[in-house]
């Protein structure tokens, strides 16, 4: 960016031009989603959800195949996304229900700085607590979408973050047949039964995740008219996997692993798919970067802009091979007098999903006895209480069911490696087996250079400090209870 007299407001320069690519500068649309994983979208190939909004943008920009979050957990992956660093760098929000930092620098605040009018809609950082609640750290919160526009001055650029609530739960339980999803036709994650009330479950979230669809349709509506669409930059993501046992709160793709597409007219080539690893983290430096600003250097993520550019489907990046993730405390889940969570890193590549988990003594979703949990009643509390995770418990002792239940809730050891050419599910742990001794060694390798790198407290043997903080939130209560 050129540069200008510190004594000169930006906002004087804006409307005199004077701004570096200011009548170039894209508008910036962010449309997260609630607890919506891969690959509950059409553009994916599940046919048992309908997501025209989200077919659109994939099909006018660019899909991203493999988009994967920082944590599993919804304040940890709202903090990272907005500060593009990779979670545990956050100090308290790593954790659900937290404190915000106030260290780093924060995208909506810096393209704010630089002449753009920044705002929020509906769930943006959180759950937890911010010093100001009229100005989330996603920005001014306004009521509505036609809020934001009306109060943006004529001709500057925007920045925009639409957070939806869904799909989220509770959920009103039949609402997904009642609107015509098919039972049939959902999406089973191989570490499910097929059982009528758990398709009936997931119907329940595919109606929210249609729900959220349909409003970033009207969204897009809006800026179609306004003349604003090409050459406003837009992605459609979600903060993490499905509210379901073995998904949101793991380290598999069910938690991890997100739909995400890309969409500006104006620069970014459409109707391709890539298949370089992308974190969330990255998308911060990508605005900052469309923009024309410079990125902070202590930002772990890198702009996505050069690959999105290109006019290439695949992997365009040969270095975009890998993606590192991982989870620290959600909820206050273990047994008395445990306040921890359940810390575990992961790295995963094309061909294998490699777990570490650093206290294998705990539970990973949490105790499932709530007369000894350390917060009263909480039971198996890092799962949302579901009718899946309801069936899964009371088919717990069934020989035909109880590996099911085993997969979601029993304690894992310390290294876990699954790998994906025989094994898409990610359900059998080879980490035992000689024959992956080599290949378990060298992703741990690679995992902990990620991890040193980033300055990781975990791998600093400073790890203990996430346990210690302060946790503001509840836990889903033992039934009845």
């Amino acid at each position: 960016m050129k540069s200008r007299p510190a004594s000169i407001p930006a906002f004087i320069l804006l409307c005199a031009g004077v701004l570096s690519g200011a009548a170039d500068r894209p508008n910036i649309v962010f449309a997260i989603a609630d607890d919506w994983g891969w690959p509950h979208a059409g553009a994916y190939g599940d046919n048992g959800v309908s997501t025209p909004a989200f077919d659109r943008l994939a099909r006018e920009g660019v899909l991203v195949e493999n988009a994967y979050i920082s944590s599993p957990s919804c304040t940890p992956s709202r903090g990272a996304i907005i500060t593009g660093q990779q979670f545990w760098r956050l100090g308290p929000a790593g954790n659900l229900w937290s404190l915000w930092p106030s260290t780093f620098p924060e995208y909506p605040k810096l393209l704010a700085a630089e002449g753009y009018f920044v705002g929020s809609y509906r769930k943006g950082w959180g759950p937890g607590t911010h010093p100001d609640t009229a100005v989330s750290p996603a920005g001014r919160i306004f009521r509505s979408p036609e809020a934001f526009f009306d109060a943006r001055p004529d001709g500057m650029p925007f920045c925009l973050w639409f957070g939806a609530s869904d799909p989220h739960r509770p959920y009103r339980k039949g609402s997904g047949a009642e609107s015509g999803v098919k039972l049939e036709d959902v999406h089973l994650f191989d570490h499910f039964p097929d059982a009528e009330e758990i398709r009936s479950d997931i119907a329940d979230y595919y109606f929210e995740v249609q729900r959220f669809d349909r409003d970033v349709g009207a969204l897009l509506d809006l800026l179609e008219q306004a003349g604003e669409l090409d050459n406003t930059l837009i992605v459609m993501t979600g903060d993490h996997g499905m509210p379901f046992p073995r998904a949101k709160g793991n380290l598999y793709d069910s938690g991890t692993r997100v739909p995400m597409a890309i969409r500006w007219k104006a620069r970014i080539p459409g109707g391709r798919s890539i298949t370089d690893f992308v974190s969330t983290t990255d998308l911060a430096p990508t605005f900052l970067d469309a923009a024309g600003l410079q990125v902070p250097p202590e930002m772990t993520g890198e702009s996505l802009l050069e690959i999105l550019a290109s006019d290439k489907s695949g992997r365009v990046a040969a270095d975009r091979d890998s993606v590192i993730f991982g989870r620290e405390r959600h909820v206050v889940a273990q047994e008395a007098p445990n306040l921890g969570g359940y810390p575990a890193r992961g790295i995963r590549t094309d061909e294998y999903l490699y777990i570490r988990n650093y206290k294998p003594n705990r539970w990973p979703a949490g105790t499932p006895d709530h007369e000894r949990a350390q917060e009263p009643n909480a039971w198996l509390a890092d799962c949302d209480n579901s009718p899946t995770k309801s069936f899964l418990w009371e088919h717990r002792s069934d020989p035909e069911l109880k590996k099911y239940y085993d997969l979601s809730f029993a304690k894992r050891p310390a290294e876990e490696l699954y790998d994906l050419k025989s094994d898409t599910g990610q359900i059998v742990n080879v980490a035992g087996n000689p024959e992956y001794v080599s290949i378990r060694k060298a992703l741990a390798v690679r995992l902990a250079q990620g991890l040193v790198a980033t300055r990781d407290p975990r791998i600093e043997g400073r790890g203990d400090l996430f346990d210690s903080q302060p946790y503001l939130g509840g836990s889903p209560r033992f039934p009845g209870r």
